[in-house]
């Protein structure tokens, strides 16, 4: 290991945003060596108290009130952009401008002239840009796309994902920004992107869509009293405002390998707190993974003995991708969660801009997220032309 450090920000200290902090400040637990110290240099965030609470908490240097001051800072190093999605465009490009390696939180911006601005800039910089999928980094999720990159499943006949939240379901939750942006900018650009991701992770890049139909379960929402963090309650105002995107969305795809897909996504499904799932069917075999049990997934192929032949749960272990190495405990059956493929993200990221000699595999890239735009867009246009196939351009 160097001895010089590498110093790292956090802009945005919401939920997503503090679990990119407690994921910088665990890198060099896992893994192996090559990872020089890592400086925790600031938190951003135009929420004093928020920010100041988040440094504490995570043992970062200062708080700081506006990105502009972590972009001026020539001792910082690297950024992750953790903030409302318009924010991103602006921030990046001013970070890359400055020399900065860029993490971005997905979806990558909050326009399409936006995100093509973002990948121009990427393909002009000197620097690592990344966009965060976190879930390419569960176990579960990777050890399934080698079996499908193995053959194991045989040719693939049918892929479906869905990812179901809840945290929309009360019509007296605040109007936040989440809400706002037109269609495709609601559950489709918030977790849909995630499960969009995971679908082409496993089984490809997804080159048209079709049968899009986007709703709206509830329309108005009361305006906020006060700063809104993540998804939680706040006080809210007798007055209320329109939502502006959908709260569900469904669509088919066809992927590059001419299979069929489907997918569907929701923050109005009563009950399920963070359901992101989906099943891979061949002609030889079947994954199935819920998020709900991530520690976990069901595995089904041809046995010698049709007798024995059932889908059977795997349990996430050292010998499946990520977990040797990435746990403390690194046995079978101890669990794990959101905060280790954070860790693991960050980890990759670092790796990238550091050059270690046994790297995790790279994140995603900013092309990458304008490809999932793109394909969130075609979903849009698809629903506003009564479910037509709409084209993907290609990545």
């Amino acid at each position: 290991m160097t001895g010089k450090p590498i110093s790292v920000a956090v802009i945005g200290a919401g939920m997503a945003g503090r679990s990119h902090a407690a994921g910088y400040r665990q890198v060099n637990t896992v893994f192996g060596e090559g990872l020089p110290p890592v400086r925790l240099a600031a938190i951003a965030d135009a929420n004093e108290p928020l920010a100041r609470d988040a440094a504490r908490r995570y043992g970062y240097e200062e708080a700081l009130t506006r990105w502009e001051e972590v972009v001026a800072d020539p001792s910082i190093d690297a950024v992750s952009i953790v903030v409302g999605n318009d924010l991103h465009r602006p921030i990046a490009e001013a970070a890359i401008a400055a020399g900065k390696h860029v993490l971005s939180e997905k979806p990558l911006a909050g326009s399409m002239e936006d995100a093509r601005a973002m990948v121009a800039a990427e393909e002009r910089a000197d620097v690592v840009t990344a966009v965060g999928y976190t879930f390419r980094r569960s176990p579960a999720i990777a050890a399934i796309r080698d079996h499908v990159q193995a053959g194991e499943l045989g040719e693939l006949t049918l892929f479906d994902g869905r990812y179901w939240c809840d945290y929309a379901c009360d019509p007296r939750g605040p109007l936040s920004w989440r809400f706002k942006g037109g269609p495709g900018s609601g559950a489709l650009a918030d977790i849909g992107a995630h499960v969009i991701d995971a679908g082409q992770f496993v089984c490809g890049p997804i080159v048209s869509v079709s049968g899009a139909v986007l709703s709206t379960q509830v329309p108005k929402r009361p305006l906020p009293l006060g700063a809104v963090v993540g998804h939680d309650a706040a006080p809210v105002s007798d007055e209320v405002g329109e939502v502006e995107n959908e709260d569900t969305a469904v669509f088919t795809a066809r992927f590059a390998s001419g299979l069929a897909g489907s997918f569907s996504v929701s923050r109005t499904a009563f009950g399920m707190p963070n359901g992101l799932a989906f099943d891979a069917y061949g002609l030889g075999g079947r994954a199935s993974f819920d998020w709900h049990r991530p520690a976990e997934y069901l595995f089904d192929d041809r046995q010698p003995d049709a007798r024995t032949r059932g889908a059977r749960q795997v349990i996430v272990g050292p010998q499946m991708p990520y977990f040797a190495g990435g746990y403390p405990m690194a046995a079978p059956g101890v669990g794990g969660g959101n905060a280790e493929m954070f860790v693991y993200q960050c980890r990759a990221f670092l790796d990238q801009i550091v050059g270690t000699p046994d790297p995790l595999p790279p994140n995603a890239t900013f092309a990458d997220g304008l490809h999932t735009m793109e394909i969130i867009q075609a979903v849009v246009r698809s629903a506003q032309s009564d479910g037509a196939a709409v084209a993907v351009p290609a990545s």
